[in-house]
């Protein structure tokens, strides 16, 4: 069985030039995304965040992850906003902890976040509570976070590209080629 982070390269340069910018950040890549990918495979509940210019994206995980055309087992996925709709409402720390609380009571501690956005975008808040989140996050540098730049004019590409990458990972930890342990 493979490693994650030599799997993660070979991956990245299978995929020649598109994902060449990718190659320089791998560790940084295979560090985040093995967590994340352990946590799935402990069964764990994937809630995903975004920033309001990222919504796009959100629905796009939501509606490829678990996709008709996938030959795996379906993967228990959420959204903040489906758990709390009035979640861009919350604009204080005790309001955070209340909807925290619900979400440890609907999932029993089995969940992680998954942010993807600006690094000081409020919607961030609660993940960055939890030590076991996921981030893709912008202009920021944070604890167990892939950094991408936000003024990149490449950005919807490039998380379309390490969406696929993703995807291709979550593959090989739940077919047993890669161990992300």
């Amino acid at each position: 069985m493979l490693d994650f982070a030599q799997w993660s390269l070979d991956a990245i340069r299978e995929e020649g030039g598109a994902l060449s910018w990718l190659e320089e950040q791998r560790f940084e890549w295979s560090k985040t995304t093995a967590l994340a990918l352990s946590q799935i495979l402990e069964g764990k509940t994937v809630v995903v965040i975004t920033d309001q210019k990222r919504k796009w994206f959100e629905h796009y995980i939501i509606d490829s992850i678990n996709s008709i055309s996938c030959d795996r087992p379906l993967i228990p996925v959420t959204t903040i906003d489906r758990i709390y709709s009035h979640y861009n409402s919350i604009n204080s720390g005790e309001m955070i902890d209340m909807v925290e609380d619900l979400v440890e009571l609907s999932y029993k501690n089995d969940h992680f976040f998954w942010y993807v956005g600006k690094g000081d975008d409020k919607r961030s808040d609660i993940a960055k509570r939890k030590d076991n989140s996921y981030f893709w996050i912008f202009d920021e540098d944070f604890n167990n976070a892939f950094t991408l730049r936000s003024y990149d004019s490449q950005l919807d590409i490039k998380l379309l590209q390490l969406y696929r990458l993703f995807d291709a990972s979550l593959n090989a930890a739940m077919f047993g080629e890669v161990d992300v342990s």
